[in-house]
């Protein structure tokens, strides 16, 4: 019910949802979202790899640590503009907790065109924002570093008078678009 209540929100702002294996390769999990084989998100004790490799490569498989695997797949077969989002389970081994499970659900936006700036991830934001948790929502962006977007943010959100990480986001990277 959540999942289609945000694909026709995200529908309403020109968003396509797509999906993706839940199984990758570590190319599309880490390689081609610039994130380096010293990075501690590689970890395998930070991640549930599979005892099976790719039938095709011999490559490792693991469950997904992040939806951005289906933005990959997407750009490397879509030329711009693109407008998608992608939803689905996402797997990191985190000690059960309030806030924290193994298998939790993302979603996450990508916009790729010509002329698009931090305002417009900005107001695209701040439209989910209030069209999922009514205009008295309050949004903050605070500067933030991840391996596939630049700049970087993490997003706020004020619900109940106390701040609640909502998530990241950020303009793709260039190293991500010349990857694909």
């Amino acid at each position: 019910q959540t999942i289609d209540e945000l694909k026709d929100i995200m529908g309403r702002l020109g968003f396509t949802a797509v999906e993706g294996p839940e199984i990758e390769d570590e190319r599309h999990n880490f390689e081609a979202l610039n994130i380096p084989r010293e990075h501690p998100a590689r970890d395998p004790l930070e991640n549930f790899y599979l005892a099976t490799a790719s039938s095709g490569t011999g490559e490792p498989l693991l469950l997904r640590s992040q939806t951005s695997t289906v933005q990959i797949r997407v750009m490397e077969r879509t030329p711009p503009p693109i407008r998608i989002i992608s939803l689905g389970r996402v797997y990191r081994p985190d000690t059960a907790d309030a806030t924290h499970y193994p298998m939790f659900h993302q979603m996450e936006g990508l916009l790729v065109d010509r002329q698009v700036t931090m305002a417009d991830l900005k107001s695209v934001l701040r439209l989910f924002a209030t069209s999922y948790l009514g205009r008295d929502v309050h949004i903050r962006f605070r500067p933030s570093f991840f391996p596939f977007t630049e700049p970087s943010v993490e997003v706020d959100m004020k619900w109940e008078d106390r701040w609640i990480e909502f998530g990241g986001a950020g303009m793709v990277d260039p190293f991500v678009l010349r990857s694909v």
